[in-house]
């Protein structure tokens, strides 16, 4: 971390401008067989398509809530990252009726539609794929991105100090400012032994601190990348040392 690094946007700008090239999210999804790797050129090139869709289509701003009912996904770490660019508070198990936009899987339909605001749907299909049918009510995620910006400039500065993520966990929740959520997570980088080109496997969900910070922040943080498995228990011993091999990774959270 350096002293410009006050929110998790700016560390992925620092993780951009250090090396482009190199892996930041290697996805694995062990119930589908699927495997995306992205560098953190190509992620971040997601995460301003899609902050450009939340502040221009979606008209969020800063002090927004937004209902992110996804799972453990590199295109919810898109989402995290791209909340935090705008400034929109990004609320992991959130309850819809009460936040200004909801982000749902297609397993959350249901559920999402309890937001009287705007609606964001993902198919999570292998390489970012569409709908077959849109559903009613949302915004097909895969439809409406491609066509924003490469580029992102908030419309207003990010505040360190407004609310960047809440997370409904089981410890009586999370809520942590953009400013402490950087702090958290290089802390958890240095707990975990995390440094430069470190590779860190999780197998852990998004639905706590725990989990996002192994499977995002704590890496980014670090200069490192994550090795983010969804389903990891289908996976054998054998397959998981390979993969262990195989990906070079150097620590992991399970």
């Amino acid at each position: 971390m350096n002293a410009s690094e006050h929110t998790p946007a700016d560390l992925l700008r620092s993780a951009l401008a250090a090396d482009p090239a190199r892996p930041l999210v290697t996805f694995y999804d062990d119930a589908t067989g699927e495997r995306v790797e992205l560098s953190v050129a190509t992620f971040a090139n997601w995460v301003a398509k899609t902050a450009n869709l939340l502040q221009d289509d979606l008209s969020a701003g800063p002090g927004d809530r937004l209902a992110l009912l996804l799972p453990a996904h590199w295109q919810t770490a898109v989402w995290l990252l791209a909340c935090a660019s705008v400034g929109v508070t990004a609320e992991i198990g959130g309850d819809p009726a009460d936040a200004d936009v909801v982000v749902s899987g297609p397993d959350t339909l249901d559920a999402a539609r309890a937001c009287g605001g705007e609606r964001v749907a993902l198919a999570l299909r292998p390489l970012g794929g569409r709908f077959p049918e849109p559903p009613a009510g949302f915004a097909d995620y895969a439809v409406e991105v491609p066509s924003h910006g490469d580029r992102f400039v908030p419309y207003a500065p990010v505040d360190p100090a407004g609310i960047a993520l809440r997370v409904a966990d089981g410890d009586g929740g999370t809520e942590l400012t953009a400013g402490a959520l950087v702090g958290r997570a290089v802390a958890d980088a240095e707990r975990r032994g995390l440094g430069p080109g470190a590779r860190l496997l999780s197998g852990l969900g998004y639905d706590t601190w725990e989990g996002l910070s192994a499977g995002l922040y704590a890496p980014l943080a670090a200069g490192g990348s994550v090795v983010l498995c969804r389903n990891l228990d289908k996976l054998s011993a054998e397959d998981l040392a390979q993969r262990t091999a195989s990906e070079r990774v150097t620590h992991r959270a399970e």
